[in-house]
Parts: C-alpha cells; structure tokens; sequence
C-alpha cells in the first residue's frame, strides 16, 4: 500500500469513526474477518476498512467520504458474487449484513426487505402468512443483488425473474441524496435497477410483491450417466411444452459413487396439484431413474437444500452461457461436461427461462434477454488446499468455450466475470445505450461498480 493511499485510508477511517458509531468501522480482528467472508473462499482480496452499517444514515456516510478521500468503495450483501466484487481490495466494503430485516404486509402482498437480507430471510418472512416470493435457488444469495442483477429461480414461469416482482427501491445515489425509485418517483432509475444492478446507487431496502402459492411440488430425479442424451432429449421436450408453473432446474452433479448423473430438480406452485403431479410424472419417464422423490416443500426448504449442496467457503469458478434450447450441440457439451468433471463438488447447472418471465417486453427492464431460453452455469468447485485449482478452474473454462458455437451472444450479467469482455458487450441486448446514458447521469464517476456493464461505445 502507497503512503498515500495509507493516508487516505487512514483520514476516511478517522471521518467515519466520528461520524457514525466507531466500533462499526473496522480494518482488522474478528468484525473485520467477518465482513470479508464470503461464499467464494479463493477471492483473497483484503478491503482497507470495512464499515458495518446498520441504517440508511451509514450508508450515506460511508458513500461521501469515501468519495471524499478517493477510495474506491463496495457493497457487500449477502456476499455470493463469484467474482468477490463485493470486496474492495485496499478500499471501503460496505458491508449490509446488520440490515437485514424483513416487514411483511400480508393484505396487501408486500414485504419490505432491507439491503442486507438475504432470500432465506425473506421466504422465512412471508411463510407464516402462506406467502412467498420469487428468489432464486440459495438461500444465502443477498436478495438486493439477485434482484436487481435479473434472478432465475424455481417460480420463475409463473411469477417471472426476482427483479419483475420489485415494487420500489431506497437508494443512496453517488451525490448522497437518498431517493425512493418506482413507476412513478425515478422512472429511469427504477427502469435500470431491474437488471442494471447495483451499479448505478446503493439500494438501503426494497418493496417486493409476495406471491400466494398454497402448496409447493419439488424435489431431484436423477438418472445414471449413460441415459444422459435420452434423458436431455426428452427434457427438451417438456421445456418447450410446459406450463408457466412448471419451472425445471437439470444439469450434472457427481453422484455418490463419483460418477456424474443427469438430476432433474422440478418445482410445481400451480394453483391445481392433480395438475402438478400429472405434469411432473413425465419427468419419471425418461429413463430409468436412480432417484425419484418429489413431494410437498416448502421454500424455506427448497432453498435451505441448495445452500447445503453449495455452503460457503468452498473455492470457485463459474463460466456461464445461454442456449436456446437443448439442442443435440448443447446436450454433446453437457456429456462432456459430466464426462471431464475434474472436483467432486463441481456441477452444471441449467436455468429455464420461460412463462411469465418471457413474456415481459424486453425493453420494460434493463435485463438484456427476454426470449425464452436456458442459461447454463459451469460451476468448478473445489475444497480450500487443493492443489490441482488450474485443473478445476481449466475445466470450467473448457466446457464453456466448447459451447460458444451454440451460445446467444452476451449472458446472464450476475455471472458474467470481469473478464469476459465479448459477453459484457451484449449482456443487455437492445438496453445498452439507454444504460450507459443513465449511468452517466447517475454515476458519472463510477462510484458504483457491481454486475459488469459494457464499455463505452
């Protein structure tokens, strides 16, 4: 670290300990520790102070001086970002996990969810009134994140992305002012939160729509590797053809043996479940199944089932694209995949998106790809000391270099690495100018940086 950046460092940590309560500012021990864990245990990167807010009057604070004093500033949610933006090394992480509560207003089908909640938190929240809400599949994602960077999820079909059922964000803005955007207040903020994510203001709390679902169908099929192209082929089938409330997650895990299976992870939130069951029978006839147990849930547990399979701390790598449909160029790619895993841990996973989220004009949000069609994540993942990491990190670059001639042009941006500069350039489609206009009239020093947006054109 260079003097100066040793002074400056030292004259922010000075300004915020005077402003806000002192203790909350922290450069080193077991607060300090606890701000720079995240998911990812392979980002090293060591912020230069963390300051742990508790209300939007921090946020603020922490905002000003670190423009002040120019250091460069982050936000950390639920810190699930592969990629560690939510660290700033040698800057300011605002770390959000104090604000982490969740008000639930169950006549009118609304929660409010501070900026540091995460989807556990607010599932949790809306459960006890027979409501729930649009997330996606781990519970320990930030909610604030995964919603304004788009959010596939199990309900997804029927009730679209996570960021369709945001209603109004609070966000502090680069110049301090604290603003409510909405349909009506901030129009064009509201419009590039929705896909745009964080990089355009600091959003303090959200207000979702919540959704009555009575009664939930999930659960994992899985079927042994050499059914992998009749399984895939028949799932592309019921992809095409099935309703909104039939949401289906698939992909490759290593089974128990270590060898990989093809797993199916439906979710049913119909109204009718005699529906339901007969729509999720045809997953049982596409092979002979290993496993096949699907049964009333909850989302608390659904999403409590994803973050055992995937808990922090563990070594990652994610590579993703998305496909049209799993056309037999894809279905080659995932058997190799599956055919070359390299960690026990490492796993494919496919997003459909479908139904209700493809059926919102593209332009009415920032999310750049509103066609139906499946996004694929390749995700390596492997146990802190492993010395074959190259291996790991090569296999997932592999497979997905190995799709691009099946590949859309640009991705999904909550996944996008910094640098994958060719899909950056067309992660938002037909939005990208609009976007970076806006982000010139909000953020024109780039204070925020969060989901990567396109270089100027």
């Amino acid at each position: 670290m260079s003097a100066t950046t040793h002074q400056q460092l030292t004259r922010l940590t000075d300004t915020l300990r005077r402003t806000v309560h002192a203790e909350r500012v922290v450069t080193a021990g077991p607060d300090y520790d606890s701000g720079r864990s995240i998911w990812n245990g392979a980002v090293s990167a060591r912020p230069g102070a963390i300051i742990r807010c508790v209300d939007s009057a921090e946020v603020r604070a922490a905002v000003l001086a670190a423009q002040e004093y120019g250091v460069p500033l982050s936000v950390r949610g639920g810190g699930h970002d592969w990629a560690g933006r939510s660290l700033s090394d040698g800057g300011l992480t605002v770390d959000l996990t104090g604000m982490r509560r969740v008000t639930v207003d169950p006549v009118a089908g609304v929660a409010d969810v501070s900026g540091g909640a995460t989807a556990a938190d607010l599932v949790a929240a809306a459960h006890p009134f027979g409501l729930t809400a649009a997330t996606g599949s781990a519970g320990s994602v930030g909610m604030a994140g995964l919603t304004l960077g788009g959010g596939y999820g199990p309900l997804s079909g029927r009730f679209g992305l996570a960021l369709d059922s945001l209603l109004s964000a609070d966000v502090v803005l680069a110049d301090g002012s604290v603003v409510t955007a909405d349909a009506e207040r901030e129009p064009d903020l509201f419009w590039a939160l929705r896909g745009g994510g964080g990089n355009f203001g600091l959003v303090t709390s959200m207000r979702v729509r919540l959704h009555r679902v009575p009664t939930l169908l999930s659960g994992m099929v899985m079927y042994p590797w050499d059914q992998v192209e009749t399984v895939l082929a028949g799932l592309s089938d019921i992809l095409h053809e099935g309703p909104d409330a039939l949401t289906v997650q698939s992909g490759v895990l290593p089974g128990p043996d270590g060898k990989p299976v093809v797993f199916l992870s439906p979710t049913w939130s119909g109204d009718d479940t005699e529906e339901g069951v007969r729509a999720l029978a045809r997953l049982d006839t596409l092979g002979t199944a290993l496993v096949s147990q699907i049964a009333p849930t909850t989302m608390p547990e659904m999403l409590a089932a994803i973050d055992a399979q995937f808990p922090f701390g563990r070594h990652v790598e994610i590579r993703s694209r998305s496909v049209l449909s799993l056309a037999p160029g894809v279905r080659d790619v995932l058997s190799l995949a599956g055919s070359t895993l390299t960690s026990p841990h490492s796993a494919v996973s496919v997003h459909s998106l479908h139904g209700a989220a493809a059926r919102v004009p593209v332009t009415d949000t920032a999310f750049g790809n509103r066609d139906p069609h499946l996004m694929i994540e390749f995700i390596a993942l492997w146990e802190p000391g492993d010395t074959r990491a190259a291996e790991h990190r090569a296999w997932a670059g592999n497979v997905t270099a190995a799709l691009e001639p099946e590949a859309l042009p640009g991705g999904y941006p909550n996944l996008l690495g910094t640098d994958e500069a060719a899909q950056i350039a067309h992660a938002y489609g037909p939005n990208t100018e609009r976007l970076l206009e806006l982000k010139r009239r909000f953020d024109p020093d780039n204070v925020f940086r969060a989901i990567p947006l396109p270089l100027e054109r």
